[in-house]
């Protein structure tokens, strides 16, 4: 029974022992250029933490936001209410901002990534190159009224020019352009669906037919039309030439 008492304890508080031999948590030290370098160590936890918000990341700052939004829209405005899913959509938007952004997400590749793992620059000189292609492409979407209502709400009485924007700014303007132009998309998608709504409601009233509900006999003919024009091509296309790409 002691035995068994000794091996428990062992168990238990080995870890901690070895804990107390190994590496510090924190180590500091002072480069040549003024500046303070990190242990490995902490640069991991923190690269680890930041991983935590990349789902915010990806949505809040590419182009995941619009195109999700206005696939919704589409599908709600066809009558469809569990096609396609809510999985397939999410994957259709998420492999089309990949494509969408390749062009930012090659540049901060080259300009921050790879010198940051071939050791030609630090960590937080990488972080601030690679925000710099992320701004870019966020302030080519975000209209100049949107900075300027979060900039006066954050106490940015005067901005000079774009590259003045801090991203504490930048971010929910982008994010508010976004879901304004995403509805506008939408609208636009709405209208032919609901035109023809309205005509087969009007039809049916006029034979009499009240009791057949107009969006069951409206399905088949919107789905009809939604794929004689090719309406998933011109749906992705305009999703993408919205950002500019192929133009």
């Amino acid at each position: 029974m002691n035995r068994n008492w000794l091996l428990l304890l062992l168990y238990f508080f080995t870890p901690l022992v070895a804990a107390d031999a190994g590496i510090p948590a924190l180590t500091v030290s002072d480069n040549p250029e003024g500046g303070q370098d990190y242990t490995v160590t902490l640069q991991v936890l923190a690269l680890m933490t930041m991983l935590s918000f990349l789902p915010a990341i990806l949505v809040m700052m590419t182009s995941f936001t619009r195109i999700v939004i206005v696939l919704g829209i589409l599908r709600q405005a066809i009558g469809l209410q569990q096609s396609p899913s809510n999985q397939v959509l999410v994957g259709l938007a998420l492999f089309l901002t990949f494509f969408i952004m390749a062009p930012v997400f090659e540049e901060i590749n080259d300009t921050a990534i790879q010198p940051y793992i071939n050791e030609e620059m630090t960590a937080r000189d990488a972080f601030d190159v690679a925000q710099e292609p992320m701004k870019a492409f966020m302030l080519q979407q975000t209209r100049v009224k949107d900075i300027a209502t979060f900039a006066e709400i954050a106490g940015f009485e005067t901005l000079d020019g774009p590259e003045d924007v801090p991203m504490r700014v930048l971010i929910p303007a982008f994010v508010t352009s976004e879901l304004k132009t995403a509805f506008q998309i939408g609208f636009m998608l709405f209208i032919p669906f609901l035109i023809l709504d309205l005509v087969v409601a009007s039809v049916l009233m006029a034979m009499g037919m009240m009791m057949l509900s107009p969006m069951m006999v409206s399905l088949p003919f919107k789905l009809m039309l939604f794929v004689l024009v090719d309406g998933w091509n011109l749906t992705m296309g305009t999703l993408a030439t919205s950002f500019g790409v192929g133009t």
